[in-house]
C-alpha cells in the first residue's frame, strides 16, 4: 500500500482528493503549510489549519502541520512586493507552488517516508512519449489550474498525485457531501492568500523597505503629460477603472515606465501585442530548447486568457520570443506566458518582461 502527503489547505478540493486517495487504497497523511500569518494573526486562505485539522479528523487520517513562513517570506512575499515597484504584475502563487508547498510537501514525504504528494489541484500529471512528465489541462477547462502549476520540476511531477482533473466543481462538492467533510460548502478564495482585500498597493506600502514611489506623471505614447498618478504601483497594464483621470473618452495603462515614474496611457486598440519576450523559462513537457530553435505551440498570458496559437523562438538559454498568430491583449510584465500542446498538455512557460 503507497503511502501519500496530501497537502491540505482547509478547503474542499484538497479534502476531497485526501479522500478519494483513501478511497483508492492510499496510505494518506494530511499535511498543512503554515506558509503566512498577519500581523493580527489571521492564517492566510492556504494555510486554514483548523479547517484542514477538522477535514483530517473526519477522514480518520494522520494529520500534521509544517511552519515554512521564512521560505514564503524569501520566495513568494518579497519577490511580489519587489515586482510591483518595478511596475511589474506578478503571479505568486507559480513561485510558491515552485519553491514553498512542493519542497517542504516533498520534504516531509522523505521524513515520513511516503511514495508520492498529492494537492488538490484541477489538473492531471501525465508522461509523455518523449518521458517527460507534465500537466494536461482539466477535463472541466473552467477550473483548470496548469497555468499556475508550470514551474514545478521534472522530479516534483513524478512524485505527484492529482486525483481532481477529471471532476467538475460541483461533483467536488457533492463527494464531500456524501462523505461528511464538514467544508464541503466552504466558499473558494478569489484573491491571493497574503492580500485578504484584494488591496496590493496596501500590501506593498505596508512590507516594502525603503522609500515608495510618489506620484508622477500621466503621458501618452508620444510623452505629453496629460496628469498626475498617485504612484506606479497602484497600477497594471491594461487598467482602466481607478486611473482618476479624465480625458474624454476611455483610455487605459498600456505600460509602466518606472525609471521616469510615468504611467502610458493609451485607448483599447493599442493594447494589443504581437508578441512577447519571457525569461526564467521552465520547461516542462519539452526538453530545454537549444538557440534558434522554434517550437508551435498555445500560449496564455494570464489565468483566464484563452490559449492562442504562437510560435516560440529561443533567443538564448533563458530567453525566448513568444509570436502569436493574432494580436493578444494587454500582455503586462511580470505576468507568466504558459505554453501548450494542441492536447492541452504543458510545454514549460516564463515570465514576460517585454512586448512588441
Amino acid at each position: 500500500m503507497a503511502r501519500v502527503i496530501v497537502g491540505m489547505s482547509g478547503g474542499v478540493d484538497s479534502a476531497v482528493a485526501a479522500y478519494l486517495l483513501k478511497e483508492a487504497g492510499y496510505e494518506v497523511i494530511g499535511l498543512t503549510l503554515r506558509s503566512w500569518m498577519s500581523a493580527d494573526g489571521d492564517e492566510g486562505r492556504c494555510c486554514e489549519i483548523d479547517d484542514a485539522r477538522a477535514a483530517a479528523r473526519k477522514l480518520r487520517i494522520p494529520y500534521h502541520t509544517l511552519n515554512c513562513i521564512g521560505t514564503f517570506r524569501e520566495y513568494v512575499t518579497e519577490p511580489f512586493v519587489q515586482a510591483y515597484l518595478r511596475g511589474w504584475t506578478p503571479n505568486p502563487c507559480v513561485e510558491c507552488n515552485r519553491y514553498v508547498k512542493w519542497e517542504w510537501m516533498l520534504y516531509m514525504a522523505k521524513v515520513l517516508q511516503a511514495d508520492y504528494v498529492a494537492t488538490g489541484h484541477y489538473a492531471s500529471v501525465i508522461r509523455l512519449g518523449n518521458g517527460r512528465f507534465t500537466l494536461r489541462t482539466a477535463d472541466h477547462a473552467e477550473k483548470d489550474q496548469t497555468y499556475m502549476l508550470y514551474r514545478l520540476t521534472q522530479e516534483q511531477l513524478e512524485a505527484t498525485l492529482m486525483p481532481l482533473g477529471v471532476y467538475a466543481k460541483q461533483e467536488v462538492r457533492k463527494i464531500a457531501e456524501e462523505a461528511g467533510i464538514p467544508v464541503a460548502q466552504k466558499p473558494d478564495s478569489q484573491e491571493i492568500c497574503f492580500v485578504s482585500d484584494n488591496h496590493y498597493a496596501g500590501y506593498v506600502e505596508q512590507n516594502a523597505a525603503g522609500e515608495l514611489p510618489g506620484p508622477g506623471n500621466f503621458v501618452n505614447e508620444d510623452g505629453e503629460i496629460l496628469g498626475r498618478h498617485k504612484g506606479i504601483i497602484h497600477y497594471t497594464v491594461g487598467q482602466r477603472k481607478g486611473l482618476g483621470i479624465a480625458l474624454g473618452a476611455p483610455v487605459y495603462v498600456k505600460s509602466i515606465r518606472p525609471d521616469k515614474n510615468e504611467i502610458v496611457l493609451a485607448d483599447d486598440a493599442a493594447l494589443f501585442c504581437s508578441g512577447i519576450v519571457c525569461e526564467r523559462l521552465s520547461y516542462m513537457g519539452l526538453p530545454e530548447l537549444k538557440t534558434g530553435e522554434k517550437v508551435r505551440c498555445k500560449a496564455k498570458i494570464r489565468y483566464h486568457h484563452t490559449a492562442q496559437a504562437a510560435r516560440i523562438e529561443q533567443l538564448s538559454q533563458d530567453r525566448a520570443r513568444i509570436i502569436f498568430d493574432r494580436t493578444v491583449r494587454a500582455p503586462a510584465p511580470g505576468q507568466s506566458a504558459v505554453f501548450y500542446d494542441d492536447d492541452g498538455c504543458v510545454l514549460g512557460g516564463g515570465i514576460i518582461t517585454e512586448t512588441f
